[in-house]
């Protein structure tokens, strides 16, 4: 079966929704998701880009409107004072039944070449604890578990506590 990559164009932003909404059910966190599609496209498609996103589809019978997105890579850059450019890898989703045609393979290869070209230092990535086959999915491909190897945690502020600090005054 052929796919072909592409960068994600603000037309894809249905898609893009469709493809997180999966991922979170395939992780069992579908209710944690209240992303929409209006904030999506103003996040990743305005005048500063948030995210950027690769597309992955596949040819229909004729025309190329017969595309249909089978799976995503969502990515930004951040910095490490202390080794630089890193690209982080927020999700990345290929559905079930087109697992197995190297399409994911091929995005992190496509990703991996953007991060040498943008000279990135590294790559990074959470996956979800019982996400056993994206774990040896990674670790195939090199990927070190830095919760693990190091002790890092990962830690989140909501938006509540972040409203709560911002206010002046308050701790």
């Amino acid at each position: 079966m052929e796919y072909k990559l592409r960068k994600a164009e603000a037309k894809d932003v249905p898609d893009i929704l469709r493809l997180v909404k999966e991922l979170a059910k395939y992780e069992e966190m579908e209710h944690q998701v209240t992303l929409t599609e209006k904030e999506l496209l103003e996040d990743g498609f305005g005048d500063t880009p948030f995210y950027h996103c690769i597309i992955a589809e596949i040819q229909g019978g004729g025309s190329s409107d017969d595309a249909k997105v089978v799976g995503f890579a969502m990515y930004y850059f951040t910095y490490d004072p202390w080794v630089g450019k890193q690209l982080y890898l927020e999700e990345f989703y290929v559905m079930d039944e087109y697992r197995g045609l190297g399409i994911g393979s091929e995005i992190l290869r496509h990703l991996s070449d953007l991060a040498m070209k943008t000279r990135c230092t590294g790559m990074m990535f959470v996956v979800a604890e019982n996400n056993e086959p994206s774990i040896q999915f990674y670790k195939r491909r090199g990927a070190e578990d830095l919760s693990q190897e190091e002790g890092w945690r990962l830690y989140r502020i909501d938006k509540s506590s972040l409203v709560k600090m911002a206010t002046p005054g308050e701790e």
